[in-house]
């Protein structure tokens, strides 16, 4: 009798210390947890979450809007048809974005709106654009005081492998930090006016769309590209986006501020579609096809093509500008835009089977020729 009754004790004790044991368990879990200690951030770490404090307030959102009419109630509405990112100049009110932010306001005459980085809103007006570079210059029409402008590298002075930061708007997310390194330069893409941009930057930094126009930062923190485009199947980044380098906004942009388009020179020949190049063994270069008179080609000397009879002989193929071998004509342009209007450059020629040296004095475009 005594042999089951301690059984049953020692069953009992049993379940009764498990329930407190577990009680103790669950009032355990329900307490939070203690935090580990972080200790101090890597200096790599610290230094990119600096670099985007000082350079956030420079970015700004940009929206496009057009206006319909609802033909039942007649009123009229406001619907944005478009977004991107820019980033501030200077400090008078000018924004530097992608010409394709912009375009449905030259071409539809659309209204754009510019959210700086302290959320307030500003009308702004196009005053200059680049089509071939993807470029545009907009300002504020009542510019806030104390703009900061972004500080500018080289992009003539990267290497792949370099650290760089883009900030933007993709999908309209706001000061929105992605991080990568320079995977490429020398890359080429097309513009909306369907010139190649040379010596583009590739990147791995996440470039969604909404990230178009803004700027492409070093470990500095100095603008070093426009993030204007990505390759992907998806419409979404891949790894793969492209900049355009900020030596070539540099040269661009004041040009856009004081004249609202590039200044470009005229050369005074008109270059030989490459279609029919065939007719002459397709020589590397750009063909002569006919010269204007009076123009810069004509005096330097160049020779276009002409007719002995039946037959067109070909004149002079320009091979290279100032030691720079080109391959086309947006070689050709990359070449001599890269040099300031009054200046000569030295076109290398092959004439009759002989290469020779036509030194050329660069002027104003009168948009008749090359």
């Amino acid at each position: 009798m005594r042999k089951p009754l301690l059984v049953a004790l020692i069953l009992a004790s049993g379940v009764l210390v498990g329930w407190c044991s577990s009680q103790a368990v669950l009032r355990s879990s329900a307490q939070p947890r203690p935090v580990a200690p972080r200790g101090p951030l890597p200096a790599w770490e610290q230094a990119t979450i600096e670099r985007f404090k000082e350079a956030r307030a420079s970015v700004c959102y940009l929206t496009t809007i057009a206006y319909q009419r609802d033909w039942f109630s007649f009123d009229v509405e406001a619907v944005r048809t478009g977004t991107g990112t820019g980033f501030v100049w200077d400090e008078q009110g000018h924004i530097v974005t992608n010409f394709h932010v912009v375009d449905s306001v030259v071409q539809q005459g659309q209204e754009l709106e510019v959210t700086l980085a302290d959320q307030t809103t500003h009308r702004a007006q196009v005053v200059g654009i680049a089509p071939e570079k993807d470029l545009a210059v907009v300002r504020l029409v009542e510019p806030p005081a104390r703009l900061r402008p972004l500080p500018l590298g080289r992009s003539s002075e990267l290497q792949v492998g370099q650290f760089v930061m883009a900030i933007g708007n993709p999908f309209g997310l706001d000061q929105t930090l992605t991080t990568g390194v320079v995977s490429a330069l020398g890359r080429e893409m097309t513009s909306p006016s369907g010139r190649r941009i040379t010596d583009v930057i590739q990147t791995d930094a996440a470039i969604n769309p909404g990230n178009s126009g803004g700027p492409l930062l070093d470990s500095a923190g100095r603008l070093i590209g426009v993030n204007s485009a990505i390759t992907s199947t998806s419409g979404s980044s891949a790894g793969i986006g492209f900049a355009v380098p900020v030596d070539t906004v540099n040269r661009i942009v004041p040009q856009l501020i004081a004249k609202g388009r590039v200044v470009r020179p005229d050369l005074g020949f008109e270059a030989l579609d490459p279609r029919y190049g065939g007719y002459f063994g397709n020589p590397k270069g750009v063909i002569v096809a006919r010269v204007r008179r009076g123009s810069a080609a004509d005096r330097a000397g160049l020779e276009g093509i002409t007719r002995a009879g039946r037959r067109f002989v070909l004149g002079d193929v320009i091979t290279g500008v100032n030691g720079q071998a080109i391959r086309n004509v947006d070689d050709l342009l990359d070449r001599v835009e890269a040099e300031p209007l009054g200046s000569t450059v030295r076109l290398e020629v092959l004439r009759n089977g002989e290469r020779t040296t036509v030194p050329l004095r660069l002027e104003a475009s009168s948009g008749r020729s090359v």
